[in-house]
């Protein structure tokens, strides 16, 4: 039988072919494909764990957000009125200090010592208290005013302060009531107890000298005092003591040496 020559690409298909019928193709085995059922079914019965995700946080609602910021915004004007508040209380204290003040003196001035006489008669009404209302005016302040200077003047009058709040307790209230004029508010002192402080006052201030232009200057001064009661009012004390020092002044003044 001739032998048919095979050439190029059908040389790959006629060894296929050969190959087909010379060697019948296999049945797959039962047990290979038994073993590949069995790693299934095992695949199958293994149950993976479950794992838990963590819960992400809701997000804020729009709406919360927008009723939070001016809540905020709120207490933070709250916060700074409150502040301005304080600041302007603070400022109407010292506001309030300085109109009851002798700048010159450092003393209340007169509507610091009213303010002062009228809560002390209040205290003695309440409690049956007594006090002594002592009206002290500088005798010679205006000639030194005249001669000096109105700064000489000064010098005397802090110089007659000086000498008040030595003989006075710190319960006690000293105070300017005009221009050459004190105010001494004194506790429970008796009549005979006031006349006496009232004449100390008027001795140590007349052993003040001042030195002016090289010539030595003597003020002195005249007391007069008022006992406060309960039924007392601050006005009546204030003219019962002013009335009892122009009677004073008078007394004294023909025994005062001309200081000029």
């Amino acid at each position: 039988m001739p032998v048919k020559r095979i050439k190029g690409r059908n040389v790959k298909k006629a060894r296929g072919k050969v190959a087909r019928r010379g060697s019948p193709a296999r049945k797959p085995s039962r047990s290979a494909g038994g073993g590949k059922q069995t790693r299934k079914s095992a695949a199958k019965s293994v149950t993976k764990p479950t794992v838990k995700k963590a819960a992400k946080p809701a997000p804020p609602k729009a709406g919360r957000g927008r009723a939070a910021a001016p809540l905020a915004k709120a207490k933070r004007q709250v916060a700074v009125l409150k502040a301005e508040l304080a600041a302007a209380q603070a400022r109407i204290d010292e506001l309030q200090a300085w109109a009851d003040t002798d700048f010159l003196l450092d003393i209340y001035n007169r509507r610091g010592f009213e303010r002062e006489l009228e809560r002390s008669i209040a205290y003695l009404r309440r409690y049956g208290a007594t006090a002594v209302l002592i009206v002290l005016d500088v005798d010679r302040l205006k000639p030194i005013n005249d001669t000096f200077g109105h700064a000489a003047g000064d010098i005397v009058l802090k110089g007659v302060v000086a000498v008040l709040m030595r003989h006075v307790r710190s319960s006690d209230v000293v105070g300017r009531l005009g221009g050459d004029e004190f105010g001494v508010l004194l506790w429970n002192l008796t009549q005979a107890d006031a006349l006496a402080k009232a004449r100390a006052l008027e001795d140590a201030i007349d052993q003040l000298t001042f030195m002016f232009k090289a010539r030595s200057v003597v003020a002195g001064a005249s007391a007069g005092i008022a006992l406060i009661g309960p039924a007392d009012d601050a006005a009546a004390a204030m003219e019962a003591a002013d009335r009892a020092m122009y009677a004073r002044k008078s007394a004294r003044r023909g025994s005062l040496l001309s200081a000029l």
